[in-house]
């Protein structure tokens, strides 16, 4: 993630004034949509800042978990809802992947959607069983390449972040391998584990239990630069495909057309809710790490996503069961 162009400072924050027009949003509880079931990623971030952030605007934050269709009953709901600013939505990549992953969807990304601020985000890891004679991204691509379609990949699921991650190094890389959709995370980290499937991407929180009782061998993370929290661990980018780059984020948005004074209120107060060390904590234990700025910033990027991927889905010919 092209952190240069979405980092805010928060010194440069904390002296920001609530613009007039939002002096008294808001008047009731405010709710927050995530597209997955409790647990996710989504939902763990969400329970880690809108206690705080609940706090601070003197309003309770109700999360509320609308899964299904990958992210899309959520999005293409809160698309529908009065733009006010008590409906908002923690969104992850989907809101740049669906629209070229789907057949159709009943929103726009970028017209029907108000970009509010990024929160936090997290790495895959690039994980293989210990049987695999490789310990480096180069090996293993190499040995790939010299057994084409003989090695089997699985995923959380089509069109999960595991698979986007893959389709990605596959179409960087050059490689041809069999991608194995499960239903559910847990199900495909099961396969490697097991030997049903030679790698995966992993989350962090899950994959490196693994990799420290050395079940799995980790050989490098998604994100362009190493992680702070796998620092021994290179980034794929520099190991052996340079610009290779896919984490998980998570951001809020809000429907189109919301007030501007309400949308720079939200923004400032998410900015004050992640600077507070409770929640810094929290999310760093759960590898999660806090990127935020500006609704322009925001939006900027969600536009260089939306291209990224309609890019990969049509290379990878990537289809939805």
């Amino acid at each position: 993630m092209r952190r240069a162009v979405i980092l805010l400072v928060f010194s440069c924050v904390s002296g920001m004034t609530i613009p007039a027009g939002a002096q008294d949003y808001p008047a009731k509880p405010v709710r927050l949509l995530i597209g997955f079931p409790p647990g996710g990623g989504a939902d763990i971030v969400a329970r880690q800042f809108t206690p705080k952030l609940g706090e601070q605007l003197g309003q309770q934050v109700v999360i509320e978990n609308r899964g299904g269709a990958g992210g899309n009953i959520a999005l293409e709901m809160l698309a529908k809802l009065p733009p006010d600013g008590y409906s908002l939505m923690l969104t992850t990549p989907t809101v740049a992947v669906n629209p070229a992953l789907y057949p159709r969807v009943s929103y726009d990304s970028l017209r029907d959607f108000a970009p509010v601020v990024l929160v936090a985000s997290t790495v895959y890891i690039l994980v293989v069983h210990p049987s695999l004679p490789v310990k480096t991204v180069k090996e293993f691509i190499t040995l790939s390449k010299s057994k084409p379609r003989q090695l089997n990949y699985s995923t959380g699921g089509n069109g999960a972040a595991a698979h986007l991650a893959g389709e990605l190094f596959r179409s960087m890389s050059g490689i041809q391998v069999v991608h194995v959709p499960f239903k559910g995370i847990a199900q495909a980290l099961i396969a490697v584990l097991s030997g049903e499937a030679q790698f995966t991407f992993g989350s962090q929180p899950s994959t490196l239990p693994h990799v420290k009782a050395g079940r799995l061998r980790a050989l490098g993370v998604t994100s362009e630069k190493r992680s702070a929290f796998t620092p021994d661990i290179p980034s794929i980018s520099e190991a052996a495909l340079p610009g290779y780059d896919t984490t998980a984020w998570y951001g809020i948005i809000a429907p189109a057309k919301t007030p501007r004074p309400v949308i720079a209120k939200l923004n400032a107060e998410v900015l004050k809710a992640l600077d507070t060390g409770e929640v810094k904590t929290g999310l760093a234990n759960q590898s999660f790490e806090i990127i935020t700025g500006t609704p322009e910033q925001f939006g900027a990027f969600i536009k260089e996503e939306l291209v990224k991927w309609a890019r990969v889905v049509k290379e990878s010919g990537m289809k939805i069961d």
